[in-house]
């Protein structure tokens, strides 16, 4: 499947934190394509756009040995290096690159991508080097599980919702992605997650005469209530929004007192009344 705008662009912002962490001058990446092939689709200090679209597949050259084998690898001297495949060796040398490295980006035992680093000039690419560029591949990696949650409940729910239990599947639902929002780097994505967590909140939402009076609360206090609702400690919610568990206490205070709540149950369902949650 190919790789969308945010997936690209998380790819773009870890090259650049590869360069700025190791000093190299070029790193490039990309993600799979089909099964066995990463298509390079990120430079960042290239001279040439000779690498642009390279189709790496898995076991050829350095890249495809990385893809293979699901672990960094590095050569010196690419052009005459004896432990690679030679088939991508033309588009290297327009680059002018001697000293390569490649990182897999791994996802749940399945690799995603491949970032990476090079000189021009032949000469041993440290730990440090590869711990950076380690590092990088790890925050698309993240960033790509984050995604794939996200689609995951996006897509359901956004199917019919009916049936027992229904309404406590569409809960968790709008717990998760409440949870998982903050997270999420891409724009877009953000702004879709938080209108269909809108959405799952009004659905659920009385009819007017029932209502309580509007409460504006921050979105942070909503993510609080949200993770609260599903009956989790201070201590989960912290861990699960990325905060410190006082943090949430104080989130938590805050969007009590708004709602003229005296516990974490009437909190609830104080914000349901609402239509804060669904």
């Amino acid at each position: 499947m190919p790789a969308d705008g945010g997936e690209t662009s998380e790819v773009r912002a870890a090259l650049l934190r590869l360069r700025r962490g190791t000093g190299l001058p070029v790193a490039f990446g990309g993600l799979l394509e089909g099964q066995r092939q990463v298509r390079i689709g990120e430079l960042s200090g290239t001279e040439t756009y000779a690498l642009h679209g390279l189709a790496v597949s898995s076991g050829n050259g350095l890249g495809g040995k990385a893809l293979a084998l699901s672990r960094p690898c590095a050569v010196t001297d690419y052009s005459v290096s004896r432990h690679i495949s030679h088939e991508y060796d033309a588009a290297v040398e327009a680059e002018g690159l001697r000293s390569v490295l490649a990182v897999p980006v791994v996802v749940r035992r399945r690799v995603r991508g491949v970032l990476y680093g090079a000189l021009r000039t032949a000469r041993p690419l440290g730990d440090r080097a590869l711990s950076v560029a380690v590092a990088a591949a790890r925050d698309v990696e993240q960033a790509l599980v984050v995604r794939d949650e996200v689609r995951a409940l996006l897509a359901a729910v956004r199917e019919p919702v009916a049936g027992p239990g229904a309404w406590e599947q569409v809960r968790e639902a709008h717990g998760a992605l409440r949870t998982l929002a903050p997270r999420i780097a891409d724009p877009a994505l953000r702004a879709d997650v938080l209108s269909v967590c809108g959405t799952l909140a009004s659905a659920a939402t009385l009819p007017e005469r029932d209502r309580e009076r509007p409460v504006a609360l921050a979105p942070r206090e909503v993510d609080v209530l949200a993770c609260v609702a599903a009956g989790v400690t201070n201590a989960v919610a912290a861990e699960r929004l990325g905060l410190r568990p006082e943090t949430v206490k104080g989130y938590l205070r805050s969007a009590m007192r708004k709602l003229g709540a005296h516990t974490r149950l009437e909190a609830v369902v104080a914000a349901r009344r609402a239509g804060l949650l669904p």
